[in-house]
């Protein structure tokens, strides 16, 4: 009898272990980041995060994403150099799936800079800024300063070269040659 109850705890310790799932850990690739912006990559999702100046809490990050179908990463880092080149007189309307992001182009200490504004949920009343950004820091957010802009060219299909993410290691043939010393003080006599 003790067995049968030792085997049903057993199987019954089992059965509740079994409802734990694991989960696949989802990361994103960053592409570029300067200060509280920046442009991450997800298979060929693009998302921009940024840290909210319109609230109240400076801890509160906001972010919208889009597909590169038709190349609109570069569309969109296109858009932002021309509008420092020749600042439009009102602010550029992007429609997101989710969101309306509006383009604010302004000069801030006779720079040209540009900000983020996002109309959350495509509402008035949600909205979220991020900091001005100069010409300097969207090269670094879109990749072009560290020559990751060229992960937004390629398709997604490419993207996932090894699905399980795991560093692969490969073993050399070759056994290591360890260096033999050079003596090149043959004519003068050791130092005592």
């Amino acid at each position: 009898m003790r067995k049968i109850i030792l085997l049903f705890t057993c199987l019954f310790g089992i059965s509740a272990f079994s409802q734990i799932k694991v989960l696949k850990n989802e990361t994103l690739v960053e592409v570029g980041k300067d200060n509280s912006v920046g442009l991450y990559k997800k298979d060929d999702k693009f998302t921009i995060n940024y840290q909210d100046l319109n609230t109240a809490n400076l801890n509160t990050f906001r972010s919208f994403s889009f597909q590169n179908l038709n190349k609109d990463v570069s569309g969109l880092y296109e858009l932002i150099a021309n509008g420092f080149i020749d600042a439009p007189e009102s602010n550029i309307v992007l429609e997101l799936p989710n969101d309306i992001i509006e383009l604010h182009f302004e000069k801030n200490y006779g720079t040209p800079t540009v900000q983020f504004i996002q109309y959350i949920n495509k509402n008035k009343k949600y909205v979220g800024k991020s900091q001005l950004l100069n010409k300097k820091q969207i090269d670094k957010i879109f990749g072009k300063s560290n020559g990751k802009s060229a992960m937004y060219e390629k398709p997604a299909t490419m993207n996932n070269v090894n699905p399980n993410h795991q560093q692969m290691n490969t073993a050399s043939t070759v056994a290591p040659v360890t260096p033999t010393p050079v003596n090149n003080n043959k004519d003068k006599k050791p130092r005592r």
